[in-house]
């Protein structure tokens, strides 16, 4: 599913114009983005938890020549699915 898809069931589940859906999931993914922009983490009950990860520098290879390259730290988005979400899938 694509957000174009996700935006257009939103708005016959909500009874809402697909203009307005789409301002609803784009003003979740920014309130998502900002918190977890801000070290903060976000909990849907029953759905799942947003959060921050950091993943360490390590060394890695080059696949076409084998030379051996430095990957930097970063930190990346994480999802861990709720319990009713993991029992209905």
């Amino acid at each position: 599913m694509n957000k174009a898809e996700l935006v257009a069931k939103l708005a016959d589940d909500a009874g809402v114009t697909k203009t307005q859906a789409n301002a609803a999931l784009d003003s979740f993914v920014e309130a998502v983005t900002k918190t977890l922009k801000g070290g903060g983490k976000v909990t849907l009950v029953g759905f799942g938890t947003f959060s921050v990860s950091k993943r360490a520098a390590r060394t890695g290879r080059n696949p076409q020549t084998g030379e051996t390259i430095k990957i930097k730290a970063k930190k990346v988005a994480r999802f861990k699915a709720g319990k009713e979400l993991s029992e209905k899938i």
